[in-house]
C-alpha cells in the first residue's frame, strides 16, 4: 500500500513563511501534505505548490485558528491516518518511518503521538499511578497530547465520537486546549492514546508566526489562553467548576493591571487587560472572537 494511502499530513499555518520549510523538509517527499494557511496567502500558496510536488495549500476566507482548520486539511485526507503538526516542528531522520512501522501493525488505537526530544517539556500528561508505565523503547499510554504533533486514527475517531463532517476538534477553540479537549473526549469512551518513543520530533515553541508579529500574537495568546480555560473546564466539569477555578487568576490580573496601569507599563497593562476580557466574555457564555490585529 502506498504510503499516501496510509498517512496524511496536515500542517496549519499563520504567517509561517519563515519556518515551515524545515518541516516540510523534515517528511519524507512521498508523504502527502495538506497546508491550511490561515492568512489567505496567495503567494504563499504558490510557492509552496511550486517547491514541493507533495503539498496542496488550502487558502482559508478568514483566519480560522487551529481547530478548524486542522478540520478544514482533515476534510482534504483520503488516508487512513493523518499526522497533525505545528509548521514550528521539525521531525526527526525516521520518525515518520516509525510511525508508520507502528500503523501497519494495526494496533488499537485513536491517537498517538511522536515523542518531543526535550525532556524537559514532555508533550504528554500520565497520571502518577501510571507514571512508573513509560517506556523509553515501546510505545506507552498516556491521558492527552500536545495538539503540535499526534497521529489521529480516523476511522476509529468517526466511529466512537460520531464525528460530523470531518469536525474532529470543537471549532468553539480558536487556540489552546482544542487537542485536550479532544483527547478528553477519546478517554471518555475508554479508547486509548499512545506515545511513540521511537519516534522524536523537535518543537521550537511559540515560532509558528513571523516574529515581527510578535507583539499582537503575544494580545491574542494571553486573551485565548484564559477565554480556551474556561471554555475547556465548563464542557467538561461544569459552569461553576469553571468560574471557581478561574476566579484566583481573573482577580490577580486585575490587580496586576491596575499596578501596571499606576507605573505606565503599557505593554504588561495591556495583556493582563486581555487576561481580564478573556475570562469575562468566557463567564458570560460569549464565542471566542477576539483575532490578532494583523493585516
Amino acid at each position: 500500500m502506498p504510503l499516501s494511502n496510509i498517512l496524511s499530513v496536515v500542517i496549519v499555518s499563520f504567517k509561517s513563511d519563515k519556518v515551515i520549510d524545515n518541516c516540510i523538509q523534515s517528511i519524507p517527499r512521498n508523504i502527502e501534505i495538506i497546508v491550511v494557511d490561515n492568512s489567505n496567502n496567495k503567494l504563499f500558496k504558490k510557492n509552496l505548490e511550486m517547491k514541493y510536488r507533495n503539498v496542496t495549500c488550502i487558502l482559508s476566507k478568514k483566519n480560522l485558528g487551529m481547530g478548524a482548520g486542522n478540520n478544514l486539511g482533515l476534510k482534504h485526507v483520503n488516508s487512513t491516518y493523518a499526522l497533525i503538526l505545528n509548521p514550528d516542528l521539525i521531525m526527526h531522520k525516521n520518525a515518520i518511518n516509525q510511525i508508520i512501522k507502528e500503523l501497519k501493525k494495526n494496533i488499537t488505537f485513536c491517537i498517538l503521538a511522536p515523542i518531543s526530544d526535550n525532556v524537559n517539556y514532555p508533550n504528554f500528561k500520565i497520571s502518577k499511578q501510571n507514571s512508573h508505565n513509560i517506556n523509553k523503547l515501546e510505545m506507552f499510554n498516556v491521558e492527552s497530547v500536545d495538539g503540535y504533533a499526534m497521529v489521529l486514527n480516523l476511522k476509529r475517531l468517526n466511529l466512537i465520537l460520531h464525528i460530523k463532517e470531518n469536525n474532529f476538534f470543537d471549532e468553539n477553540f480558536f487556540m489552546y486546549l482544542e487537542n485536550d479537549d479532544l483527547c478528553k473526549r477519546v478517554v471518555k469512551k475508554g479508547e486509548k492514546i499512545f506515545v511513540l518513543p521511537k519516534s522524536k520530533v523537535n518543537h521550537f515553541g511559540s515560532k509558528a508566526v513571523d516574529p515581527k508579529y510578535k507583539y499582537e500574537v503575544e494580545l491574542s495568546r494571553n486573551w485565548h489562553w484564559v477565554w480556551s480555560k474556561f471554555y475547556y473546564n465548563k464542557k467538561h466539569y461544569g459552569y461553576f467548576f469553571a468560574l471557581v477555578s478561574g476566579l484566583p487568576s481573573f482577580l490577580t490580573s486585575f490587580v496586576k493591571y491596575l499596578l501596571y496601569f499606576l507605573i505606565g507599563k503599557k505593554f504588561k497593562r495591556k495583556i493582563y487587560l486581555q487576561r481580564i476580557s478573556g475570562f469575562w466574555n468566557a463567564l458570560l457564555c460569549r464565542e471566542s472572537f477576539y483575532r490578532p490585529n494583523i493585516k
